[in-house]
């Protein structure tokens, strides 16, 4: 009679654990995506006003690393990209260096959840050398990959042979699905109720760290003993396995985002290594394209291209470093040299942050605006000039 009241007592504790761990789960998405829609209420402008702009490859690469890391919504970005192709307001290879910044601009949400262990030193290392790898990961592909499309039209060229070679044509809807599967609408309902941007802004990055702590609270009660041998096991104990669960994972809630982002934690509580997590933020960037690719399967051939475009993109950075185990340590090498430097000197952080995925793309946009208009100003005199001759003519 002991031992069955045992397996009950044993059946309830695991169900309740479970139970509790889904509910947390759940508030961090939720914030996350609170956070996200908070950040969209100030998009407008910019996608009205500089992502029409983008004809040259250099800014069209910073309007789309703004503009994402904005709304966090890498999806988001593409849609709007597909529907600007598809209108004739640009063309694929102008479309592509969009696509490159909004890969970037997506790493932002990782980043900032690294900052929720701030106030301890040796967590907040850990976790943010999490959160950077993404960035450094996607920064380095642009600086290999967008040379070989700025001067040859390498990506643009091989994905419109690849989609008319694989694909037919049929209207494009790949925006990711976790949110309603997550929080069934109550983050709009939430931010129509208190309805100020700024105020839903700060509410949802105190939310954000709040779940975070939530969030590390049960891994650190959890993922002990022989369940942190079990995560090691069927997840991150080799390179291949952790990158394959980074791909299902990843195309299952269709956020690599949302997907690295609870990565984080884990890794700041000590529960995996870092060079063992890289591989796991590799298949995230790849799975974040497969849903994308199936949708756009049934669409336009606008479509089609732009999300071969996004794997092509993706799929050189598995090339690149899932066969080569020197690069990926030297990334890992690189990203806790950095970590370190920032854990002694926390502003370094939000410097980086703040200049990397806001001021720096700003600026450039901005420059290419200003110059873009004075040059109209100065065609203008030579247009009315040529005027007056035609009409003594």
């Amino acid at each position: 009679m002991k031992l069955i009241a045992g397996d009950k007592d044993k059946r309830t504790s695991v169900a309740i654990r479970v139970v509790y761990i889904s509910l947390v789960l759940t508030f961090f998405l939720f914030c996350i995506k609170f956070m996200v829609l908070s950040l969209g209420e100030f998009a407008g402008y910019f996608q009205e006003n500089i992502l029409s702009s983008s004809l040259d490859p250099f800014i069209g690469l910073f309007i789309g690393l703004l503009i994402t890391a904005i709304i966090q919504s890498s999806s988001t970005t593409s849609t709007m990209v597909v529907g600007m192709v598809a209108a004739g307001a640009l063309t694929l290879g102008e479309a592509i260096p969009v696509i490159m910044g909004a890969n970037i601009g997506t790493t932002l949400t990782s980043t900032i959840v690294a900052f929720g262990f701030v106030s301890d030193r040796v967590a907040f290392r850990k976790a943010l050398a999490a959160g950077v790898i993404h960035d450094f990961y996607n920064i380095l592909l642009v600086v290999i990959l967008f040379p070989l499309e700025y001067y040859y039209g390498f990506l643009s060229g091989l994905c419109e042979s690849l989609q008319a070679y694989l694909f037919g044509s049929g209207a494009f809807d790949a925006d990711a699905k976790w949110d309603w599967v997550f929080d069934f609408g109550v983050t709009e309902q939430i931010a129509g109720f208190i309805n100020n941007s700024i105020i839903q802004l700060l509410l949802s990055l105190v939310l954000v760290f709040l779940s975070i702590k939530l969030l590390t609270s049960i891994i650190q009660k959890t993922v002990i003993g022989k369940s942190k041998d079990k995560l090691r096991t069927y997840i991150f104990d080799k390179p291949g396995k952790s990158f394959g669960w980074g791909v299902l994972i990843t195309a299952a809630i269709q956020s690599s985002s949302v997907s690295t982002s609870l990565l984080v934690p884990l890794v700041a509580t000590g529960k995996v290594r870092l060079n063992a997590a890289f591989p796991f933020i590799i298949g995230a960037n790849l799975g974040t394209t497969i849903t994308a690719l199936i949708a756009a399967s049934f669409s336009s051939t606008t479509a089609m291209s732009i999300a071969i475009a996004h794997l092509l993109i993706n799929l050189s950075g598995v090339f690149i470093f899932m066969f080569s185990a020197v690069l990926r340590n030297g990334m890992v090498n690189f990203t806790k040299r950095f970590s370190f430097m920032v854990s002694q000197r926390r502003l370094i952080g939000l410097v980086y942050i703040l200049v990397t995925f806001f001021l720096l793309p700003f600026i450039l946009i901005s420059f290419h605006k200003q110059g873009g208009s004075n040059n109209e100003k100065a065609t203008e005199p030579q247009e009315i000039s040529l005027l007056a001759q035609e009409a003594k003519k």
